[in-house]
């Protein structure tokens, strides 16, 4: 799927996508609130607690649809009712919101670590690099919850002796690779605490990885790829030489198209099971991943092809279950098909680990 073909794709569903975001951000419960209740009095509500990201069935969900939903704007505002969408967003991204969410760290600092803080930081990198006069200000408004984030990541990373290496929220990988674009551009700031923190976590953790187990995925409810999380985190943090060597080491087999697991698409048997139809995710995940890989090898390489290859039966498999589903694909699967289509990228780093 060249960039062409999924621009022509975003701008065919930005619509659709931008109005199912809209009503699942707004919608409140069901919600799996994940709150540590203190004593028998303490009974709080999802949007009382959580002002700004109260919809979305969870948290770490309403964090990344609002990405996706500014992604949208940013990327193909025609097809959208942007007066409604730049509604919606003003009424959840207000300084008081905003500061309320920052706040409940304070008493619960490992609160949707890491994958909730790679999507917070990910919106603030989103909101300030738009100049627009409603992103500055929702930018600004979004500043004390990635100031905290920002903290806790740098206060977290150097504790963290092993990664979670799972398909799921606690994979370490994703939720660093997330944070990327956002520690860069704090590093050009003058800030190189949080660029420094990933670069020595992925070297230490991820550096020395060889003939990974890939063969072992999917697991049931997988909407990560744990070998292409880490192989998409190290592709950002090395050079194109050095990330080609690392690759060929990590998956030795790939050119021959091996492990087929790897590169067919999961199979989606229950959409309103919650649990299986994380797998839905992981079929758009790994198209995303495999264009962003295939773009960090040689022209020419065979693993390259492979990969490329590989996209369009994973998009083909699930984007058609983003709207129109159970709401439990609706809730979240936007976020990712956006990060496939507008192919929202880290980009690479000046601080790697070479």
């Amino acid at each position: 799927m060249d960039e062409d073909q999924r621009l022509g794709m975003l701008h065919g569903v930005a619509g659709m996508y931008a109005a199912t975001i809209v009503r699942a951000i707004q919608q409140e419960y069901p919600n799996d609130l994940r709150h540590p209740m203190t004593g028998p009095d303490e009974r709080p509500t999802p949007r009382e607690i959580h002002p700004a990201f109260y919809g979305c069935y969870d948290w770490h969900s309403c964090v990344e649809m609002h990405w996706a939903l500014v992604r949208l704007l940013r990327q193909a505002p025609d097809p959208l009712s942007a007066g409604d969408v730049r509604e919606v967003l003003d009424e959840h991204l207000t300084a008081e919101a905003l500061v309320t969410e920052a706040a409940y760290f304070a008493n619960h600092p490992s609160f949707k670590r890491p994958y909730g803080w790679g999507w917070a930081l990910m919106l603030a990198h989103e909101l300030s690099t738009w100049d627009d006069p409603d992103a500055r200000r929702w930018s600004a408004n979004v500043c004390p919850l990635a100031d905290t984030i920002t903290e806790l990541f740098v206060a977290w990373l150097p504790r963290a002796t092993y990664p979670s290496r799972e398909g799921a929220h606690a994979n370490s990988a994703f939720g660093l690779a997330r944070a990327l674009l956002f520690a860069r551009v704090r590093a050009v700031d003058g800030d190189h605490r949080l660029l420094d923190a990933i670069g020595e976590a992925a070297g230490r953790w991820y550096g020395n990885d060889t003939d990974y187990p890939v063969g072992w995925e999917p697991s049931g409810t997988d909407f990560l790829s744990p070998a292409l999380t880490e192989a998409e985190l190290m592709s950002e943090m090395l050079g194109p030489a050095a990330f080609s060597d690392w690759f060929d080491r990590f998956l030795p087999r790939l050119a021959d198209s091996t492990p087929a697991a790897l590169l067919e698409p999961a199979v989606v048997s229950d959409p309103t099971d919650g649990q299986i139809a994380h797998l839905h995710g992981l079929n758009l995940y790994r198209a995303y991943a495999y264009q962003r890989l295939a773009e960090r090898l040689p022209a020419g390489d065979q693993r390259g092809r492979v990969l490329r290859d590989a996209v369009g039966r994973h998009a083909d498999a699930s984007l058609p279950a983003v709207c129109g589903s159970d709401y439990m694909v609706e809730h979240w699967l936007a976020c990712y098909a956006v990060l496939l289509l507008t192919a929202a990228q880290p980009g690479s780093i000046d601080a790697g680990i070479e």
